[in-house]
């Protein structure tokens, strides 16, 4: 018998998460079935998403935490999933778990995708989730037009600045929003043209010079103030691809707010939001072209790595707070 230890939303968050709002539980797995592999973690996803699961109630109190892990096969009853690889699959913030793709029709795990000079966790963020995010949410959304303004805000986290580089691949002139002068630098290191502090008091004088023939596209991951000093920036025609609602993820009784931000995301409704599993059936293209573009240098993928299966919480508040760069993983052992 293999005991799995995993988290689990224990208590309703009200305002910002805590640490206590989750709790670690073991369980047993029962034995292989016909068809199951059993795995072991070796990175698990953190994603701002989860606070609105939170929030909106889709992940009701006491249910297990949901992500996208790298795990390691150690037992088999299926030829396509030997021991020894790697797969990616939706199991949440758990050290083990036994997958059967029978059982699993919409997010059937695969095998992770590798490129040399990378670890594992790459599957989790340009080569998964997060590059599909960005690359479906930007490009089937936004359509970006050759010398068109793009502006992209959370610029420096693991969907803001896969999208940026996508945008300059394409042959835009691309402004990031992020909340650090360490994050500005960065940005501007991977080709962005431009890139705004919006701690800094100056946002809407800033994001006017660099954006002088007004903004064609716009990819929201907060929402609020930020994103309406935006708006009106925005040329006849302009385009908004809405994926997050970082802006809202700490309120109070959100329940009781009206905010259209969240209900652009939640609802998918025009303007455009989304939810990157809309392109479920062209999954692996999006993971492809992201692969290519990395290894033609056109793109580059940086992940931050919090150490251990216990900081996951305290790992995920510092993610909320901004305090990673890139793609946020935690490392299991």
């Amino acid at each position: 018998m293999v005991s799995a230890r995993k988290w689990i939303y224990a208590k309703r968050a009200e305002g910002e998460i805590q640490e206590t709002n989750f709790q670690t539980v073991t369980e047993e797995l029962p034995a292989l079935q016909d068809g199951d592999f059993l795995v072991e973690t070796e990175y698990f996803s953190l994603d701002a998403g989860l606070r609105g699961y939170m929030q909106l109630g889709i992940l009701p109190v006491g249910s297990p935490i949901i992500g996208t892990a790298v795990a390691k096969v150690l037992q088999s009853n299926r030829a396509e999933f030997p021991a020894g690889v790697y797969v990616c699959a939706r199991i949440g913030w758990c050290t083990h778990a036994i997958l059967n793709p029978d059982k699993q029709k919409d997010n059937r795990p695969y095998l992770v995708p590798s490129l040399e000079g990378h670890s594992r966790a790459l599957g989790l963020g340009a080569l998964g989730l997060s590059g599909n995010t960005a690359y479906f949410g930007f490009l089937e959304i936004c359509k970006p037009r050759e010398g068109e303004t793009v502006v992209v805000s959370g610029a420096a986290g693991a969907v803001g600045s896969l999208v940026g580089q996508i945008a300059k691949i394409k042959g835009c002139h691309v402004v990031g929003l992020a909340g650090t002068e360490e994050k500005v630098r960065w940005l501007k290191e991977i080709g962005f043209d431009a890139a705004i502090n919006y701690r800094d008091a100056s946002v809407r004088e800033q994001l006017a010079a660099a954006t002088p023939r007004g903004i064609d596209c716009y990819f929201d991951n907060v929402g609020g103030e930020l994103t309406e000093m935006v708006r009106e920036r925005m040329n006849l025609f302009g385009r908004i691809s809405v994926c997050g609602t970082v802006s809202s993820y700490n309120r109070e009784q959100p329940s009781l707010i009206s905010d259209p931000q969240r209900d652009f995301v939640s609802k998918q409704l025009r303007q455009e939001g989304f939810v990157v599993f809309r392109w479920l059936n062209r999954w692996m293209e999006g993971i492809t072209q992201m692969a290519e573009w990395i290894k033609q240098g056109k793109l580059v993928a940086r992940e931050t790595v919090y150490e251990g299966f216990d900081t996951a919480p305290k790992s995920f508040i510092s993610m909320l707070k901004g305090d990673n760069v890139g793609k946020a993983v935690i490392k299991v052992q």
